[in-house]
Protein backbone atom coordinates (compact mmCIF):
# COMPACT_ATOMS: atom_id res chain seq x y z
CA UNK A 1 0.00 0.00 0.00
CA UNK A 2 2.70 2.34 0.53
CA UNK A 3 4.40 1.69 -2.82
CA UNK A 4 1.00 2.66 -4.01
CA UNK A 5 0.41 5.75 -2.18
CA UNK A 6 4.21 6.98 -2.76
CA UNK A 7 3.43 6.50 -6.82
CA UNK A 8 0.07 8.08 -6.53
CA UNK A 9 1.66 10.87 -5.08
CA UNK A 10 4.25 11.11 -7.65
CA UNK A 11 1.99 11.19 -10.27
CA UNK A 12 0.20 13.70 -8.57
CA UNK A 13 3.40 16.30 -8.69
CA UNK A 14 3.73 14.87 -12.26
CA UNK A 15 -0.06 16.32 -13.28
CA UNK A 16 1.06 19.25 -11.21
CA UNK A 17 4.65 20.27 -13.22
CA UNK A 18 2.12 19.34 -16.55
CA UNK A 19 -0.38 22.05 -15.57
CA UNK A 20 2.11 24.80 -14.89
CA UNK A 21 3.92 23.71 -18.26
CA UNK A 22 0.92 24.26 -20.50
CA UNK A 23 -0.52 27.62 -18.56
CA UNK A 24 -0.13 29.54 -21.47
CA UNK A 25 -0.78 27.96 -24.67
CA UNK A 26 -3.68 28.75 -26.16
CA UNK A 27 -4.39 26.51 -29.33
CA UNK A 28 -7.27 27.96 -30.37
CA UNK A 29 -7.27 31.30 -28.98
CA UNK A 30 -3.40 31.33 -31.41
CA UNK A 31 -5.27 30.49 -34.60
CA UNK A 32 -8.40 32.66 -33.92
CA UNK A 33 -9.00 35.35 -36.51
CA UNK A 34 -9.72 38.77 -35.42
CA UNK A 35 -13.37 40.67 -36.61
CA UNK A 36 -11.67 42.93 -38.93
CA UNK A 37 -10.44 40.28 -41.07
CA UNK A 38 -14.50 39.55 -41.13
CA UNK A 39 -15.72 43.14 -41.76
CA UNK A 40 -12.37 43.77 -44.31
CA UNK A 41 -13.65 40.54 -46.62
CA UNK A 42 -17.56 40.72 -46.40
CA UNK A 43 -16.76 44.42 -47.82
CA UNK A 44 -14.85 43.33 -50.45
CA UNK A 45 -17.03 40.64 -51.31
CA UNK A 46 -20.07 42.90 -51.23
CA UNK A 47 -18.28 44.89 -53.73
CA UNK A 48 -17.91 42.61 -56.12
CA UNK A 49 -14.11 42.44 -55.51
CA UNK A 50 -13.22 39.83 -53.03
CA UNK A 51 -9.52 39.05 -51.82
CA UNK A 52 -8.44 36.14 -49.48
CA UNK A 53 -8.28 37.14 -46.15
CA UNK A 54 -4.61 37.51 -44.64
CA UNK A 55 -3.93 36.60 -41.18
CA UNK A 56 -0.75 37.05 -38.97
CA UNK A 57 -0.20 34.54 -36.15
CA UNK A 58 2.18 35.39 -33.34
CA UNK A 59 5.88 33.46 -33.11
CA UNK A 60 6.60 31.89 -29.62
CA UNK A 61 9.54 29.78 -28.39
CA UNK A 62 7.95 26.61 -27.29
CA UNK A 63 11.60 24.86 -26.39
CA UNK A 64 11.34 24.85 -22.71
CA UNK A 65 7.49 23.70 -22.37
CA UNK A 66 8.56 21.09 -25.09
CA UNK A 67 11.37 19.64 -22.80
CA UNK A 68 9.55 19.94 -20.04
CA UNK A 69 6.37 17.78 -21.41
CA UNK A 70 9.12 15.65 -22.31
CA UNK A 71 10.80 15.35 -18.95
CA UNK A 72 7.41 14.21 -17.83
CA UNK A 73 6.78 12.02 -20.20
CA UNK A 74 10.06 9.92 -19.33
CA UNK A 75 9.07 9.80 -15.64
CA UNK A 76 5.65 8.64 -15.57
CA UNK A 77 5.10 5.08 -15.59
CA UNK A 78 4.02 3.77 -18.63
CA UNK A 79 2.73 0.75 -17.52
CA UNK A 80 0.33 2.38 -14.80
CA UNK A 81 -2.80 3.94 -15.63
CA UNK A 82 -2.11 6.94 -14.44
CA UNK A 83 1.15 7.50 -15.82
CA UNK A 84 -0.24 6.22 -19.05
CA UNK A 85 -2.69 9.15 -19.11
CA UNK A 86 0.28 11.23 -17.96
CA UNK A 87 2.10 10.54 -21.32
CA UNK A 88 -0.52 10.71 -23.23
CA UNK A 89 -1.79 14.18 -22.15
CA UNK A 90 1.97 15.32 -22.42
CA UNK A 91 2.04 14.06 -26.08
CA UNK A 92 -0.31 15.91 -26.97
CA UNK A 93 0.60 19.10 -25.71
CA UNK A 94 3.46 18.66 -27.91
CA UNK A 95 1.67 17.94 -30.77
CA UNK A 96 -0.15 21.13 -30.14
CA UNK A 97 2.95 23.45 -29.69
CA UNK A 98 4.25 21.96 -32.71
CA UNK A 99 1.19 22.74 -35.08
CA UNK A 100 1.18 26.69 -33.67
CA UNK A 101 4.84 26.21 -34.65
CA UNK A 102 3.29 25.99 -38.15
CA UNK A 103 0.79 28.33 -37.88
CA UNK A 104 0.37 30.20 -41.38
CA UNK A 105 1.74 27.20 -43.16
CA UNK A 106 0.90 24.21 -45.65
CA UNK A 107 2.45 21.97 -42.58
CA UNK A 108 -0.23 22.93 -40.04
CA UNK A 109 -2.29 20.07 -41.99
CA UNK A 110 0.15 17.17 -40.77
CA UNK A 111 0.07 18.43 -37.18
CA UNK A 112 -3.72 19.22 -37.04
CA UNK A 113 -4.52 15.82 -38.19
CA UNK A 114 -1.85 14.01 -35.94
CA UNK A 115 -4.46 15.98 -33.14
CA UNK A 116 -7.81 15.66 -34.81
CA UNK A 117 -7.87 13.67 -38.16
CA UNK A 118 -9.52 14.13 -41.55
CA UNK A 119 -12.83 13.76 -43.37
CA UNK A 120 -12.04 10.54 -44.83
CA UNK A 121 -11.08 8.77 -41.40
CA UNK A 122 -13.31 6.21 -40.84
CA UNK A 123 -15.72 6.09 -38.34
CA UNK A 124 -15.55 3.49 -35.04
CA UNK A 125 -16.98 0.07 -35.74
CA UNK A 126 -18.15 1.16 -39.65
CA UNK A 127 -16.57 0.92 -43.08
CA UNK A 128 -18.20 4.53 -43.60
CA UNK A 129 -15.72 7.67 -42.64
CA UNK A 130 -16.81 11.03 -41.75
CA UNK A 131 -17.30 12.44 -45.61
CA UNK A 132 -19.47 9.64 -45.63
CA UNK A 133 -21.51 10.44 -43.04
CA UNK A 134 -21.37 13.88 -43.19
CA UNK A 135 -22.96 13.98 -47.39
CA UNK A 136 -25.33 11.97 -45.85
CA UNK A 137 -26.17 14.23 -43.55
CA UNK A 138 -26.49 16.99 -45.69
CA UNK A 139 -28.33 14.90 -48.20
CA UNK A 140 -30.48 14.13 -45.58
CA UNK A 141 -31.17 17.41 -44.40
CA UNK A 142 -32.14 18.98 -47.42
CA UNK A 143 -34.86 15.89 -48.65
CA UNK A 144 -35.91 16.69 -45.33
CA UNK A 145 -35.52 20.50 -45.64
CA UNK A 146 -38.87 20.42 -48.47
CA UNK A 147 -41.10 18.69 -46.25
CA UNK A 148 -40.39 20.91 -42.76
CA UNK A 149 -41.65 24.05 -42.33
CA UNK A 150 -38.89 26.82 -43.71
CA UNK A 151 -37.86 28.13 -39.35
CA UNK A 152 -36.84 31.14 -41.14
CA UNK A 153 -39.74 33.13 -39.88
CA UNK A 154 -39.42 31.53 -36.65
CA UNK A 155 -38.88 34.51 -33.60
CA UNK A 156 -35.58 35.37 -33.15
CA UNK A 157 -33.62 35.91 -29.85
CA UNK A 158 -31.40 39.22 -29.66
CA UNK A 159 -28.17 38.18 -28.22
CA UNK A 160 -28.45 40.27 -25.40
CA UNK A 161 -31.52 38.77 -24.46
CA UNK A 162 -30.08 35.66 -25.18
CA UNK A 163 -27.20 36.02 -22.67
CA UNK A 164 -29.82 37.00 -19.35
CA UNK A 165 -31.60 33.78 -20.28
CA UNK A 166 -28.84 31.86 -19.70
CA UNK A 167 -27.52 33.19 -17.16
CA UNK A 168 -30.41 32.29 -14.99
CA UNK A 169 -30.59 29.31 -15.68
CA UNK A 170 -26.25 28.47 -15.71
CA UNK A 171 -26.84 30.58 -12.08
CA UNK A 172 -29.19 27.71 -10.98
CA UNK A 173 -27.39 25.27 -12.20
CA UNK A 174 -23.80 26.07 -11.17
CA UNK A 175 -25.09 26.28 -7.85
CA UNK A 176 -21.36 26.19 -6.03
CA UNK A 177 -19.59 28.15 -9.06
CA UNK A 178 -20.27 31.61 -10.45
CA UNK A 179 -20.36 30.82 -14.29
CA UNK A 180 -21.18 34.47 -15.94
CA UNK A 181 -22.36 34.70 -19.87
CA UNK A 182 -21.05 37.90 -21.41
CA UNK A 183 -21.14 39.58 -24.74
CA UNK A 184 -18.46 39.53 -26.71
CA UNK A 185 -18.29 42.33 -29.41
CA UNK A 186 -14.96 40.84 -30.97
CA UNK A 187 -16.23 37.40 -30.97
CA UNK A 188 -16.79 35.58 -34.90
CA UNK A 189 -18.24 32.42 -33.53
CA UNK A 190 -21.14 32.59 -32.19
CA UNK A 191 -20.47 31.50 -28.64
CA UNK A 192 -17.28 30.06 -26.72
CA UNK A 193 -17.11 28.61 -23.30
CA UNK A 194 -14.64 28.46 -21.12
CA UNK A 195 -14.98 27.44 -17.28
CA UNK A 196 -16.37 30.22 -15.46
CA UNK A 197 -17.30 32.29 -18.57
CA UNK A 198 -19.22 31.97 -21.45
CA UNK A 199 -19.21 34.64 -24.17
CA UNK A 200 -21.83 35.48 -26.49
CA UNK A 201 -21.41 36.86 -29.86
CA UNK A 202 -22.96 40.41 -29.52
CA UNK A 203 -25.48 42.01 -32.60
CA UNK A 204 -26.10 38.56 -33.39
CA UNK A 205 -29.44 36.94 -33.21
CA UNK A 206 -30.35 33.20 -31.83
CA UNK A 207 -33.10 30.71 -32.56
CA UNK A 208 -34.52 29.17 -29.52
CA UNK A 209 -32.74 25.87 -31.23
CA UNK A 210 -29.59 28.18 -30.64
CA UNK A 211 -30.33 29.09 -27.12
CA UNK A 212 -31.36 25.30 -26.18
CA UNK A 213 -27.80 24.27 -27.98
CA UNK A 214 -26.00 26.96 -26.11
CA UNK A 215 -27.14 25.69 -22.48
CA UNK A 216 -26.44 21.94 -23.39
CA UNK A 217 -22.92 22.30 -25.20
CA UNK A 218 -21.59 25.21 -24.06
CA UNK A 219 -22.28 25.22 -20.53
CA UNK A 220 -23.56 21.51 -19.21
CA UNK A 221 -20.72 19.75 -21.15
CA UNK A 222 -17.73 22.30 -22.13
CA UNK A 223 -18.06 24.81 -18.83
CA UNK A 224 -19.16 21.72 -16.80
CA UNK A 225 -16.47 19.55 -17.41
CA UNK A 226 -13.49 22.59 -16.89
CA UNK A 227 -15.32 22.84 -13.31
CA UNK A 228 -15.68 19.35 -12.15
CA UNK A 229 -11.72 18.77 -13.00
CA UNK A 230 -11.07 21.59 -11.46
CA UNK A 231 -12.74 20.02 -8.33
CA UNK A 232 -10.13 17.33 -8.58
CA UNK A 233 -7.79 16.44 -5.62
CA UNK A 234 -4.82 14.94 -7.84
CA UNK A 235 -5.09 15.66 -11.23
CA UNK A 236 -5.90 18.96 -11.92
CA UNK A 237 -5.11 18.34 -15.70
CA UNK A 238 -8.45 16.63 -16.09
CA UNK A 239 -9.75 20.61 -16.19
CA UNK A 240 -7.37 21.35 -19.21
CA UNK A 241 -8.82 21.39 -23.04
CA UNK A 242 -5.96 18.69 -23.53
CA UNK A 243 -5.68 18.50 -27.37
CA UNK A 244 -6.37 15.26 -27.61
CA UNK A 245 -9.72 15.08 -25.48
CA UNK A 246 -11.17 17.12 -28.29
CA UNK A 247 -13.04 14.33 -30.28
CA UNK A 248 -14.46 12.91 -27.17
CA UNK A 249 -15.53 16.78 -25.48
CA UNK A 250 -17.27 17.94 -28.83
CA UNK A 251 -18.48 14.37 -28.72
CA UNK A 252 -20.22 14.30 -25.82
CA UNK A 253 -21.22 17.77 -25.76
CA UNK A 254 -23.30 17.29 -29.25
CA UNK A 255 -24.68 13.89 -27.60
CA UNK A 256 -25.83 16.23 -24.69
CA UNK A 257 -28.25 18.00 -27.79
CA UNK A 258 -29.17 14.68 -29.31
CA UNK A 259 -30.21 13.41 -25.71
CA UNK A 260 -31.68 16.33 -24.21
CA UNK A 261 -34.02 17.13 -27.82
CA UNK A 262 -31.77 20.24 -28.45
CA UNK A 263 -30.09 19.08 -31.47
CA UNK A 264 -32.11 19.83 -35.25
CA UNK A 265 -31.51 19.00 -38.50
CA UNK A 266 -30.04 22.31 -39.64
CA UNK A 267 -27.77 21.88 -36.91
CA UNK A 268 -26.71 18.45 -37.82
CA UNK A 269 -26.59 19.81 -41.81
CA UNK A 270 -23.98 22.76 -40.20
CA UNK A 271 -21.79 20.40 -38.47
CA UNK A 272 -21.35 18.38 -41.81
CA UNK A 273 -20.75 20.84 -44.27
CA UNK A 274 -17.69 21.92 -42.02
CA UNK A 275 -15.96 18.31 -42.41
CA UNK A 276 -16.75 18.40 -46.14
CA UNK A 277 -15.62 21.86 -46.68
CA UNK A 278 -12.37 20.86 -44.63
CA UNK A 279 -12.20 18.16 -47.67
CA UNK A 280 -12.23 20.48 -49.90
CA UNK A 281 -9.76 22.86 -48.68
CA UNK A 282 -7.26 19.92 -48.57
CA UNK A 283 -8.18 19.54 -51.51
CA UNK A 284 -6.93 22.83 -52.88
CA UNK A 285 -9.82 24.89 -52.23
CA UNK A 286 -9.49 28.44 -51.46
CA UNK A 287 -10.83 30.46 -48.76
CA UNK A 288 -13.09 32.35 -50.95
CA UNK A 289 -14.23 29.04 -53.10
CA UNK A 290 -14.91 27.43 -49.52
CA UNK A 291 -16.50 30.56 -48.26
CA UNK A 292 -18.99 30.12 -51.81
CA UNK A 293 -19.58 26.57 -50.90
CA UNK A 294 -21.56 27.78 -47.40
CA UNK A 295 -23.36 30.46 -49.11
CA UNK A 296 -24.74 28.33 -52.17
CA UNK A 297 -25.59 25.63 -49.13
CA UNK A 298 -27.58 28.30 -47.77
CA UNK A 299 -25.92 30.30 -44.88
CA UNK A 300 -25.91 33.67 -44.79
CA UNK A 301 -22.39 35.89 -45.57
CA UNK A 302 -21.96 35.93 -42.00
CA UNK A 303 -22.29 32.18 -41.35
CA UNK A 304 -20.74 31.44 -44.13
CA UNK A 305 -17.41 33.79 -43.33
CA UNK A 306 -17.64 31.70 -39.93
CA UNK A 307 -18.00 28.43 -41.26
CA UNK A 308 -14.76 29.11 -43.75
CA UNK A 309 -13.06 30.32 -41.09
CA UNK A 310 -13.01 27.52 -38.63
CA UNK A 311 -11.50 25.73 -41.71
CA UNK A 312 -8.34 28.22 -42.32
CA UNK A 313 -7.65 28.89 -39.11
CA UNK A 314 -4.20 28.98 -38.71
CA UNK A 315 -3.50 27.73 -42.39
CA UNK A 316 -2.50 29.50 -45.82
CA UNK A 317 -5.94 30.71 -47.34
CA UNK A 318 -4.67 29.65 -50.90
CA UNK A 319 -5.70 26.13 -50.43
CA UNK A 320 -4.39 23.21 -50.16
CA UNK A 321 -4.16 22.82 -46.34
CA UNK A 322 -6.73 23.26 -43.48
CA UNK A 323 -7.06 23.27 -39.82
CA UNK A 324 -9.25 19.68 -39.20
CA UNK A 325 -10.56 20.30 -35.70
CA UNK A 326 -14.11 19.83 -37.29
CA UNK A 327 -13.66 16.42 -38.68
CA UNK A 328 -13.69 15.72 -35.22
CA UNK A 329 -17.53 16.23 -34.38
CA UNK A 330 -19.39 13.29 -35.76
CA UNK A 331 -16.60 11.14 -35.09
CA UNK A 332 -16.82 11.75 -31.46
CA UNK A 333 -20.72 11.78 -31.57
CA UNK A 334 -20.97 8.37 -32.75
CA UNK A 335 -18.28 6.86 -30.44
CA UNK A 336 -20.02 9.20 -27.36
CA UNK A 337 -23.22 7.15 -28.46
CA UNK A 338 -21.69 3.86 -29.25
CA UNK A 339 -20.18 4.50 -25.36
CA UNK A 340 -23.24 5.05 -23.61
CA UNK A 341 -24.81 1.81 -25.48
CA UNK A 342 -21.85 -0.57 -24.88
CA UNK A 343 -22.21 1.10 -20.84
CA UNK A 344 -25.67 0.34 -20.77
CA UNK A 345 -25.66 -3.01 -22.40
CA UNK A 346 -22.22 -4.02 -19.79
CA UNK A 347 -24.39 -2.39 -16.83
CA UNK A 348 -21.26 0.49 -16.29
CA UNK A 349 -24.12 3.50 -16.82
CA UNK A 350 -21.62 4.82 -13.76
CA UNK A 351 -18.67 4.79 -16.45
CA UNK A 352 -20.87 7.86 -18.31
CA UNK A 353 -21.42 9.49 -14.88
CA UNK A 354 -17.40 9.34 -14.61
CA UNK A 355 -17.31 10.77 -18.11
CA UNK A 356 -18.45 14.30 -16.95
CA UNK A 357 -15.45 14.53 -13.74
CA UNK A 358 -13.28 15.95 -15.83
CA UNK A 359 -12.14 16.83 -19.47
CA UNK A 360 -11.08 13.09 -20.45
CA UNK A 361 -11.23 10.54 -23.61
CA UNK A 362 -13.13 7.54 -23.73
CA UNK A 363 -10.17 5.35 -23.31
CA UNK A 364 -9.28 7.28 -19.89
CA UNK A 365 -12.49 6.65 -18.29
CA UNK A 366 -12.58 3.26 -18.81
CA UNK A 367 -8.28 2.77 -17.79
CA UNK A 368 -9.02 5.19 -14.70
CA UNK A 369 -12.22 3.19 -13.51
CA UNK A 370 -9.98 1.65 -10.87
CA UNK A 371 -9.29 5.48 -9.56
CA UNK A 372 -12.80 6.27 -9.86
CA UNK A 373 -13.67 3.49 -6.90
CA UNK A 374 -11.34 4.07 -4.94
CA UNK A 375 -12.09 8.19 -4.52
CA UNK A 376 -8.27 8.92 -6.29
CA UNK A 377 -10.37 10.63 -8.95
CA UNK A 378 -13.48 12.31 -7.43
CA UNK A 379 -17.01 12.03 -8.76
CA UNK A 380 -18.10 15.12 -10.60
CA UNK A 381 -19.56 17.58 -8.53
CA UNK A 382 -21.92 18.37 -11.30
CA UNK A 383 -23.84 16.21 -13.60
CA UNK A 384 -25.95 17.23 -16.59
CA UNK A 385 -30.05 17.28 -16.14
CA UNK A 386 -30.46 14.28 -19.18
CA UNK A 387 -28.13 12.31 -17.27
CA UNK A 388 -28.67 13.04 -13.92
CA UNK A 389 -32.94 11.26 -15.02
CA UNK A 390 -31.05 7.77 -14.76
CA UNK A 391 -34.12 5.57 -15.55
CA UNK A 392 -35.01 8.52 -19.21
CA UNK A 393 -31.34 7.59 -19.93
CA UNK A 394 -31.32 4.28 -19.87
CA UNK A 395 -34.92 4.09 -21.22
CA UNK A 396 -33.48 5.94 -24.72
CA UNK A 397 -30.37 3.49 -24.78
CA UNK A 398 -31.81 0.17 -24.49
CA UNK A 399 -34.24 1.33 -27.09
CA UNK A 400 -31.75 2.54 -29.04
CA UNK A 401 -30.22 -1.07 -28.65
CA UNK A 402 -32.89 -2.84 -29.99
CA UNK A 403 -33.92 -0.34 -32.88
CA UNK A 404 -30.34 -0.80 -34.87
CA UNK A 405 -31.11 -4.66 -34.83
CA UNK A 406 -34.12 -3.48 -37.41
CA UNK A 407 -32.82 -2.72 -41.14
CA UNK A 408 -34.47 0.21 -42.46
CA UNK A 409 -33.55 -1.23 -46.58
CA UNK A 410 -35.77 -4.22 -45.39
CA UNK A 411 -38.81 -2.41 -44.05
CA UNK A 412 -41.53 -1.77 -46.84
CA UNK A 413 -44.14 0.31 -46.37
CA UNK A 414 -46.86 -2.37 -45.84
CA UNK A 415 -44.73 -3.61 -43.00
CA UNK A 416 -45.39 -0.84 -41.02
CA UNK A 417 -49.17 -0.11 -41.40
CA UNK A 418 -49.59 -3.69 -40.76
CA UNK A 419 -47.37 -3.59 -37.62
CA UNK A 420 -50.03 -2.09 -36.02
Amino acid sequence: MGDDTAALNAFAELDRRLVAAVKGIKLLGAVSWPASVQAQFLDGWRRKAPSLPTVAYAKHDYSAVREELQNIFLAADAQHPIGDYLRRAAQSWVYATELLDAAGTMAITEHSARLFGRPGDRLPGGAVSNLDAARHFIELADELGRELDDSDDAPRIPAEQLCGDLQQQISAFFTHSKVTVELDPDLIAKAAAGPTRIRVRAGANFSQYDRHQLLEHEAFVHSLTALNGREQPHLKSLALNSPRITATQEGLATFAELMSGAIDIGRMKRISLRIVAIDRALSGADFIEVFKFFLDAGQNEADSFTSAMRVFRGAPTTGGAAFTKDAVYLHGLLSVHTFFRWALKNQKLKLCRSLFAGKMTLHDVLALEPFFDSGYIAAPVYIPPWVQNAHGLAGTLAFSLFANRIRLDRVEAEDLVLGV
